[in-house]
């Protein structure tokens, strides 16, 4: 007989921007680091080798780590440098704008995974009056923000005081860690 998962049930959703520019971004920073280890012995190299990495650190970080899902009773907004855990319970408002943003407990949560360019953002406002509002089979930033109010409400339906919950912010400090020990391994390669 098998026994069901511990792990609670996860849907992630992808991100509508960034992905390509980060995916470019790292490929430069390859390219640059490439560039000063072949060219080691000049003065620049070290310094230009310490920078491209730094800088894909800062690429994968803003462009490449952020993400967003639900796991078990948790919207999970993964940023740049934390990840904050929102009961669904606990959220009141969903909004996509330029950002995901969410309230919870009064609080103000945002992710840049979904949301909606500035061309949509224009379009959509020169064309306000004329055209319906968009549903979920119109845009998919449109099915996120109706699928976490679906679920927000669910669980606030189902009780069990998880409203009441506060969410739970937690660090990403390999990260902050390797980006610190980068800008001063760098001011060291300047310097020196």
């Amino acid at each position: 007989m098998t026994q069901p998962s511990p792990d609670p049930a996860v849907e992630r959703f992808h991100a509508t921007n960034g992905r390509f520019s980060g995916y470019v971004g790292l490929g430069c920073a390859v390219l640059v680091l490439a560039l000063a280890i072949n060219s080691w012995h000049a003065e620049y190299a070290p310094a230009a080798a310490v920078a491209a990495v730094l800088g894909a650190l800062l690429v994968w970080a803003a462009l490449l780590r952020p993400a967003v899902w639900i796991s078990g009773d948790d919207l999970v907004l993964r940023s740049m440098f934390h990840t904050d855990h929102v009961p669904l319970a606990a959220i009141t408002q969903v909004a996509v704008g330029q950002v995901l943003a969410v309230v919870a407990n009064g609080r103000r949560y945002t992710s840049p995974v979904i949301g909606y360019s500035v061309r949509q953002t224009v379009k959509a406002r020169r064309a306000r009056g004329d055209q319906p509002v968009p549903t979920a089979s119109d845009t998919y930033q449109v099915f996120v923000q109706e699928r976490i109010e679906h679920l927000a409400a669910e669980r606030r339906e189902l009780g069990g005081g998880a409203a009441d919950r506060a969410a739970r912010r937690t660090f990403a400090w390999p990260e902050i860690a390797a980006g610190a020990g980068l800008v001063v391994v760098l001011v060291v390669a300047v310097l020196v």
